[in-house]
């Protein structure tokens, strides 16, 4: 930055071949007027001739130097800016006049917002911007921001992980508290600009990305525009890194990684492959992979439209609600903010997407789900608590009175009791097909005393089985449809095989695989005769005691034997 302390006129303001403050497309040209008469100017259309000074206008009053700075940072180094506060512009000046070319013509197709408002780039017709201490971008703020800016974009890497600016990100996932997949954060990253690969993987605990982009100024741009954003409200925050890769080698095209260039790679499910490669007439639905630089809906629809655990039939619009903002409420500077974002092609509404966190659609905002045509010789709270636990932690169980067919189910959270209407509506179950859908209440009363109740009413509330109470858990990325196949864990070494199967068949259950993992004989998968009865055996085997200090875990599988 240079600063000229002499200065008493606007003329030096913007420095032009005329020599007076002729920018263009803030001020009209005028000649020896001070810094209070630039504010009356009137706007001018820009000619449009490259310049490494930009014209940024429209931007909302509270906006600070350093979010007009950030607009510029992923496409090089920002030498100056100058802030007129009360004339709701900008401008912004690059080291080089290509890099201010490359940021005009990112943001002709893809208009900035500020603070959820939108904001116009062009080009200004000054080549320099001179300012002197009269002037917004001398003050610390706009001195810092520089700063800020120039060592983010020359700082050296600050550990072995990450690398310098290129086109691979690594993205971390902290306070996972929902589940997010590969699908998910293809809908997030593609909005910033065309993605071509991701991988995913578990690593410390914690469940990471790399993302691979066509060139280095868009992953520049997606890093500046999400990192430290949450996915959801509070939760599921993103960390994003440059990596130390350049490129990303993605073998299989499956939930854990994605070539969207290469739509022929085998998904390493050998069956599936051995499917898709048969060929022959269509099928009823299209290949996982056929829509894959489409929609979300189309990209996994041979998994039955979802990226969750096989969520059949949903659409994720319908489950998931982004929240992407930051903690002030305010969006990065240079992309839209991600409030509202629509996912596979659906428009957001007031039902499925907004700032007070997660909207499920249909006005489902209610943890509590209803419960009908059970068994009612069979049903005990237990037997819901220990079910309806595979989706989500049940706080309370209240089998009606009046009604035993019937009962409530309170969850911890909105999406928990969404996931168990979703995977649990129309199972069989002890001879009946049980319905489930949202209820009315928000929760489940306890009963007062004195009042009749018979035992139909339980609090589960400190209970020591809930699956997802730590947060980040990784039963989020376990949750799957009922299915024969039954996933076992929690296996003490001196349990054998037959004795499991025991077990099952003394309860009544038919067993028709059984198959211990190769490298962890603490868990196995067993395959039962039908889904109701796998669904019986789970109410019954969940906590089985094993052995004095082992309780069997018991959860539906993805897969058979």
């Amino acid at each position: 930055m240079s600063f000229k302390r002499g200065f008493r006129g606007s003329d030096e303001l913007l420095s032009s071949p005329s020599g007076g403050v002729s920018n263009g497309s803030v001020m009209s040209p005028s000649v020896n007027i001070d810094a209070n008469d630039a504010k009356k100017a009137k706007l001018d259309k820009s000619n449009g001739t490259p310049s490494r000074v930009m014209h940024i206008r429209n931007i909302p009053n509270e906006v600070t130097e350093a979010e007009i700075v950030h607009l510029g940072i992923p496409f090089g180094e920002v030498t100056n800016v100058l802030v007129l506060k009360g004339k709701n512009q900008a401008f912004l000046e690059m080291a080089d006049e290509s890099a201010a070319v490359t940021m005009v013509s990112y943001f002709t197709g893809c208009t900035p917002q500020l603070r959820n408002q939108a904001v116009y780039v062009q080009f200004s017709n000054h080549k320099e911007l001179k300012t002197d201490q009269t002037h917004s971008n001398a003050n610390p703020s706009a001195q810092a921001a520089l700063q800020a800016a120039n060592a983010l974009v020359g700082a050296p890497p600050h550990n072995e992980t990450q690398g310098g600016p290129n086109t691979v990100l690594r993205v971390i996932i902290e306070h996972m508290l929902y589940p997010v997949t590969l699908d998910v954060l293809y809908q997030i990253f593609t909005r910033v600009g065309r993605v071509l690969k991701i991988i995913t993987f578990t690593k410390n605990n914690t469940f990471q990305a790399l993302i691979q982009y066509p060139d280095v100024v868009t992953a520049q741009a997606a890093k500046m525009t999400l990192d430290g954003k949450n996915i959801y409200t509070a939760c599921c925050t993103l960390r994003i890194e440059y990596s130390k890769l350049t490129s990303l080698n993605v073998r299989y095209n499956n939930d854990k990684s994605r070539d969207y260039t290469n739509a022929s790679l085998p998904t390493g499910d050998s069956m599936l492959d051995s499917a898709l490669a048969i060929g022959g007439g269509p099928g009823v639905l299209p290949t996982p992979f056929s829509g894959m630089q489409g929609s979300l809906s189309s990209s996994i629809s041979g998994y039955g439209g979802s990226p969750i655990g096989g969520l059949g039939g949903t659409n994720m619009a319908t489950l998931l609600a982004p929240n992407l903002q930051r903690g002030d409420g305010h969006g990065h500077a240079g992309m839209p903010t991600f409030t509202g974002m629509p996912l596979a092609g659906v428009a957001p509404n007031n039902n499925t997407m907004g700032v007070a966190g997660l909207r499920l659609p249909g006005q489902m905002h209610s943890c509590v789900v209803h419960v009908y045509n059970l068994n009612e010789e069979m049903v005990t709270p237990d037997s819901l608590f220990t079910l309806f636990g595979v989706y989500g932690d049940v706080q309370r169980v209240k089998i009606l009175y009046n009604k035993k067919d019937s009962a409530l189910v309170q969850l911890s959270e909105p999406h928990q009791a969404h996931l168990a209407i979703i995977h649990l509506d129309k199972v069989t179950l002890w001879g009946k097909t049980l319905r489930v859908n949202s209820s009315k209440y928000s929760t489940v009363q306890l009963p007062k005393e004195g009042q009749p109740d018979a035992g139909l009413t339980k609090d589960y509330t400190n209970s020591p089985l809930h699956r997802f109470k730590k947060p980040g858990s990784k039963n989020y990325q376990n949750i799957y449809p009922p299915s024969t196949t039954l996933h076992l864990s929690n296996i003490p070494p001196s349990v054998d095989e037959e004795q499991i199967k025991q077990a099952f068949e003394e309860n009544g259950c038919t067993v028709k695989e059984f198959k211990f993992f190769p490298k962890d004989r603490k868990m196995a998968l067993i395959q039962l005769a039908t889904q109701e009865e796998a669904i019986s055996a789970l109410i019954k085997m969940h906590n089985y005691q094993l052995s004095e200090s082992s309780h069997l875990r018991v959860s539906f599988s993805k897969g058979t034997i």
